[in-house]
């Protein structure tokens, strides 16, 4: 119809478009088959392990279970970073009926040594056999090897000696004990 707007084609279609026109110039000599690119580094900046409170469980949704998992302190070291963690954060979770694959949304403030605060947002997700994800969402100690847990952290902080946290981009490995959970986190290089 006239005038109408051009449907987008699925990114499917568009994906496998691509990838067939790749495939044409490369089979006509027009372009070189090139190499995957290096990968980005990555740098360790700091560890937190964070002390915690019992979970609060708010109650099934049809998405899962909702639950909050206060913070009530910590410690903050490593080569980029050093501090304690402010009570008062949390961990708001949505756990999975079916397999225990858990979202995770944790917010805390950290301050430094030298009196510096730092607002967290740590997005992530933490899975495993559904049998290990229930005995550590029981509150049991589990082999942490078994365990996915990556996040994604964002700072916000005044103090310009930190800016480097706001411009970078980090991901985090994650280990959750009984009482605590262990984050490492890493700048993207």
């Amino acid at each position: 119809m006239k005038g109408s707007p051009e449907r987008p084609r699925p990114r499917s279609a568009a994906t496998a478009g691509a990838a067939l026109l790749a495939a044409a110039l490369l089979a006509a000599g027009i372009v070189e088959a090139q190499e995957a690119p290096a990968a980005p580094g990555l740098e360790f900046a700091f560890e937190v392990r964070a002390e915690v409170a019992d979970p609060l469980i708010v109650g099934e949704l049809p998405e899962g279970t909702r639950r909050i998992v206060d913070i009530v302190g910590g410690s903050v070291t490593g080569p980029g970073l050093a501090g304690r963690l402010r009570p008062g954060g949390a961990d708001w979770q949505l756990i999975r009926r079916d397999d225990g694959f858990t979202v995770v949304d944790a917010r805390y403030t950290i301050e430094t040594d030298a009196g510096a605060l730092i607002y967290v947002q740590n997005k992530g997700i933490r899975h495993a056999p559904p049998d290990v994800m229930r005995r550590l969402n029981a509150g049991e100690t589990v082999d942490q090897s078994l365990i996915y847990f990556r996040c994604v952290p964002t700072f916000e902080t005044g103090d310009p000696a930190l800016a480097w946290l706001m411009r970078s981009i980090f991901v985090c490995t994650g280990e959750r004990y009984p009482n605590g959970v262990v984050i490492r986190f890493f700048r993207l290089l």
